[in-house]
């Protein structure tokens, strides 16, 4: 007789741990499915201040999200993605990275163009080496630093090198934007061929020099939803909130043009 009560009791406590087990199996479901409130962003460096303040107004908008940004060269960022890394949105500085993304089957959808730059010569305050011309660029002593061939910049730079039939023999190869102007700000260099916007954003740390053959080299930057989108519906959303007149409105004032 008490060998059949603990028998029932045994069968019991299985039933209950059971319908435990269960719970727990569909609540980690519900979180998978829609329970993550974090989007996180893949975006070339040189959108690090416009998009930290188009995700500033997303949170504001969508209250409970956060958004997780990777900031690098498109170029780092591809690689990253190729090789596993997990991200909902990716917006590339060329559509030659975004391409890449495509075609590795990293991409739900179509990417969306919604901005284009073009490059500056970035020099220290007041051009005290009196750089005028991208031909300045190849001055005897001169110090420059370019971004690498791979990264969209860099492309840039090959572009203008090819339609002014002028080769730079750069002091380093950067793999960011970012990293070409920090070496201008530091001292580093002398001159450095970066974006109009990352000029516009470094402010008074350092002198724009303009030069008309910068229009031979456009960019064009992509943003897409990508498949490992842990919430394709935030991933749509923040998309949405660059594209959109909020977004294109920061992107207009720190110097990008239209797509």
């Amino acid at each position: 007789m008490t060998s059949l009560r603990t028998f029932a009791v045994a069968l019991l406590i299985s039933a209950l741990a059971g319908c435990g087990g269960g719970q727990d199996s569909s609540t980690t479901s519900s979180a998978r499915d829609g329970g993550d409130r974090t989007v996180t962003v893949f975006a070339a460096a040189s959108l690090k201040k416009t998009f930290t303040e188009i995700g500033e107004q997303f949170t504001t908008d969508n209250p409970g999200v956060s958004v997780d940004y990777n900031f690098a060269g498109s170029s780092d960022l591809v690689t990253q993605l190729t090789q596993g890394a997990q991200a909902d949105v990716f917006a590339s500085a060329d559509t030659k990275n975004m391409d890449k993304a495509v075609e590795a089957g990293l991409v739900e959808g179509d990417p969306v163009s919604f901005a284009s730059n073009t490059l500056t010569i970035a020099v220290a305050p007041g051009n005290p080496k009196q750089i005028k011309s991208f031909q300045d660029l190849t001055t005897p002593g001169l110090t420059v630093v370019v971004c690498a061939p791979q990264v969209p910049c860099g492309s840039a730079t090959e572009k203008v090198e090819e339609a002014t039939g002028v080769q730079l023999t750069p002091v380093s190869e950067e793999s960011s934007v970012t990293d070409v102007l920090n070496k201008v700000t530091t001292g580093q260099a002398d001159a450095g061929l970066v974006y109009v916007t990352d000029a516009t954003g470094a402010g008074d740390k350092v002198t724009a020099v303009p030069f008309p053959e910068s229009p031979t080299a456009v960019n064009t930057y992509p943003i897409a939803a990508l498949e490992t989108a842990g919430s394709g519906e935030l991933a749509r959303k923040f998309i949405e909130a660059v594209t959109g007149d909020a977004g294109q409105k920061i992107l207009g004032a720190a110097g990008f043009a239209k797509p």
